[in-house]
Formats: C-alpha cells, structure tokens, sequence
C-alpha cells in the first residue's frame, strides 16, 4: 500500500466529482480522467479492518474475479492517505450501465431476467459470494456481459459455493423491493430457471423457498 501524503492527495483529487459521501467525508470520487478514487475508514477500534482493511480486500478482490473471468473494475493503486485517515483505492470502473439504472430506464427484458440468473449461477459455481449482491452492483458492458462493481464486501471459495451459501445470498439480492419486483414478476420465471439451468446444487423447491 504506497503512502499518499496530503498535498498528493489533494493534488489527485483537484476538480474531482464527489459521486457518494456521508457526514464524515467523501466516499467514492470521479477524478479529471474518468477514472475513480474510493475512500475506505475504519469505523471501529477493533476490527477485522485492522489487520487486512477494506481498500486491500476491493483490491484482492478485483484479482480473483479478473482470475475467474468475471468482469470488474481494473485497479491502479492502492494508497495509505495517513492526513485523513483513509485508505484509497484508485481504479478504472467497469464500462457499461448497473441493471438498476436499465430498470428504470424500463431497458431491462426477459432476456436480462435470464442472463442474470446464469450470472448468479457462475458466480456460485466458480466459489464467488458477494453480499452486496443487488442490482445497483451489476453491470451490463458494452460487450454484452455482466460484471460486478462495490466488491470490497465479497467472499472467494475454491469450491462451488454450498447449498446454504446460494440459498442465503438469494436474500441478499432480493432485499430491495423494487430488484424483486422486477426479478419475481407475477408469473415469470426467466431468473429462476435460467439460474437452475446453469448450476446441478439447487433444485427447485429450495429455490422456491429461498425466493419466497
């Protein structure tokens, strides 16, 4: 993690566009060349940040997934800012729009409905167990292809992801009413079963149970 002192930091982030922050600062930044800057605090004395914080774990992060040919964001660097107390990570972000602004562009179909599921289904199948997994997190790129953005808070296995694991992170990507809405519309079942079809873990009864 290479130091960043605060006239560099300043320096970096001149002209940027504060893009998410919160009453104890900036949190996400767009700089001058388009690319990104997220800030990372720790927000407990003791905690696993500690010993392995969070902008090292989006970084890590980044690897696996590129390692597993999921698309996400391509880092540069990974800073220490000791001024405010931050760590950093400075990175390139994912081309394309999150299925959520689709939705509400009314651009997404039961084509998406039946991508996503088969994305859900190779995430699991290749041991990836993202928390934050929501329709705000998933790209569509320009490619065609599904990739996944905000991965500080994700999981990576050798194994395809147990039963339990799949099952419980169908509740974390149906958390929000309006992702479920769409992913569950009355009588459409294009998410269901395009991810049972890409996966040999769940049957349907228990996909049933975890989407109720």
């Amino acid at each position: 993690m290479q130091k960043l002192d605060n006239a560099r930091y300043l320096t970096l982030r001149e002209g940027a566009q504060v893009l998410e922050a919160d009453g104890t600062g900036d949190k996400v930044l767009r700089l001058n060349d388009g690319s990104m800057l997220k800030l990372f605090r720790r927000k407990r004395l003791i905690t696993s940040a500690a010993w392995y914080p969070y902008a090292r774990r989006f970084v890590d992060n980044c690897t696996t997934l590129a390692e597993r040919a999921i698309p996400c964001p391509k880092v540069r660097n990974i800073y220490r800012i000791t001024d405010i107390a931050r760590d950093a990570v400075h990175y390139d972000p994912l081309p394309g729009h999150t299925l959520r602004q689709l939705l509400e562009k009314q651009a997404a179909s039961d084509a998406l409905r039946h991508q996503l599921g088969a994305f859900i289904a190779e995430l699991h199948e290749k041991g990836i167990y993202f928390r934050s997994a929501h329709l705000g997190n998933v790209v569509l790129t320009p490619e065609g292809a599904l990739g996944l953005i905000d991965i500080a808070d994700l999981s990576t296995y050798r194994r395809p992801l147990y039963k339990s694991q799949r099952l419980r992170n169908f509740k974390h990507i149906l958390r929000y009413e309006q992702d479920r809405q769409w992913l569950l519309a009355t009588g459409n079942n294009a998410f269901a079963s395009s991810y049972l079809a890409h996966q040999s873990t769940c049957n349907a009864q228990d996909l049933d149970s975890a989407l109720a």
